[in-house]
């Protein structure tokens, strides 16, 4: 094994989150809701990916990582146990990271932007297979909607479902509607 390409691996371990810090260059911006996205992905899967950093602490990859692990992130999502522990605190104030030490400030940018850029993107069509995968599993559209971070706009355009047979879906066991109200200047 090339040890060059193995040698973060061996430096793997749960810091405390205090000590790491953001570098000040990351292009990377990422919304509130893909934060609550990355958080309950983090609560299905478990911490299943280190913050990169330099040798002082510096994050190199994994800025929004870092963020949902810390004491002002409240977001926690909603699940069937009733623990409404944040990351932070069912983390004790840790962060899994690896160090990577690079002989240069360029090469901790080439870094940074690399891993954000392979990450990649979705294609439309495997997309679309997926969802009605999981909708022939007989997943529902707020579960499909939660787990994957979309709304249910999203899901019906992406669904092969007609728009009768979608809202039939999404007002399934609703038995009663609020009544509208139509509110006037005077």
């Amino acid at each position: 094994m090339d040890n060059k390409l193995s040698a973060p691996s061996r430096t793997m371990h749960w810091v405390d989150r205090n000590k790491i810090k953001p570098n000040d260059y990351n292009p990377n911006k990422v919304s509130r809701q893909n934060l609550e996205l990355l958080t309950q992905s983090i609560f299905t899967n478990g911490w299943t990916l280190p913050i990169v950093v330099r040798p002082d602490g510096t994050i190199i990859d994994g800025f929004h990582r870092w963020t949902v692990a810390g004491p002002d992130w409240k977001y926690v999502p909603p699940s069937e146990e009733d623990d409404r522990r944040t990351l932070y605190e069912r983390l004790e104030g840790k962060v899994l990271v690896v160090i990577v030490a690079h002989k240069d400030k360029a090469k901790n940018i080439y870094g940074t932007v690399t891993h954000n850029r392979a990450r990649g993107t979705h294609l439309l069509e495997p997309m679309k297979k997926i969802v009605k995968e999981l909708m022939d599993e007989g997943k529902t559209v707020e579960e499909i909607g939660k787990q994957l971070g979309m709304r249910p706009e999203e899901i019906f355009r992406l669904s092969d479902f007609s728009k009768e047979d979608f809202l039939k879906m999404m007002t399934k066991g609703v038995t009663g509607y609020s009544k509208a109200e139509f509110i006037t200047k005077i």
